[in-house]
């Protein structure tokens, strides 16, 4: 494990039964999330790989949809990863749940055509957000398409002021690189091309900014 450790969902253990209700109270998900699965044009046959998967909402709603496509979620914490296979069970819907960390990834190289992320890059410190991407660009297939999620860079004052208690809550050292805009700069840097920032939603904690790239 590198420099940090494991950081749940919401930061602390304890909170994480909260956190489907809280990003489903705060943030406009289903729209967001939809937009997100709409962009990676998955195809049938694909393996996709949801980055960080949390309670599998992500997951199970790739799933939902492409069902012709083998979908993998991979997630550090076995607390969050319960729920997970709990929610994929009362779907009734045939998903593989792995307990790993980002930064680390225990696939070999070019096993997934796609690799989404959901709200995962802010809680990586930048060691960890550069290695996270180097295993990405890693296990995708040449071609292959990396999708994202995530806090961006604030587009006006508003979404500034806003961001700020979010950063206090997560911490900002792991939440710089995302206010300043770094992402999509550090994605090309670990070898992505087409690198682009898609969509930007206005949430109560900020900008939150889909990006996609691929894999040359």
């Amino acid at each position: 494990m590198k420099a940090d450790s494991y950081i749940p969902a919401l930061s602390h253990d304890w909170l994480t039964p909260l956190y489907d209700s809280l990003i489903r109270w705060t943030m406009p998900e289903s729209t967001f999330k939809r937009r997100l699965i709409e962009q990676t044009r998955i195809k049938s046959g694909h393996r996709v790989l949801d980055l960080g998967c949390g309670t599998a909402t992500l997951t199970l709603l790739i799933k939902k949809t492409h069902r012709e496509a083998t979908v993998v979620g991979l997630d550090g914490d076995p607390k969050i990863l319960g729920i997970a296979k709990n929610k994929a069970t009362r779907a009734g819907l045939e998903i593989t749940v792995d307990q790993g960390m980002s930064f680390d990834l225990p696939y070999r190289e070019a096993s997934f055509d796609r690799v989404v992320s959901s709200l995962v890059f802010h809680h990586l410190n930048r060691d960890n957000k550069v290695a996270t991407l180097n295993e990405v660009h890693r296990v995708l297939r040449a071609g292959g398409e990396l999708h994202i999620a995530d806090f961006g860079k604030p587009q006006n004052i508003v979404m500034r002021v806003a961001s700020f208690p979010w950063q206090l809550f997560d911490g900002f050292k792991t939440t710089a690189d995302n206010v300043n805009g770094l992402l999509p700069e550090m994605m090309r840097h670990a070898g992505f091309v087409e690198v682009h920032e898609s969509a930007r939603y206005m949430t109560l904690f900020g900008t939150l900014s889909l990006y996609a790239a691929r894999k040359a």
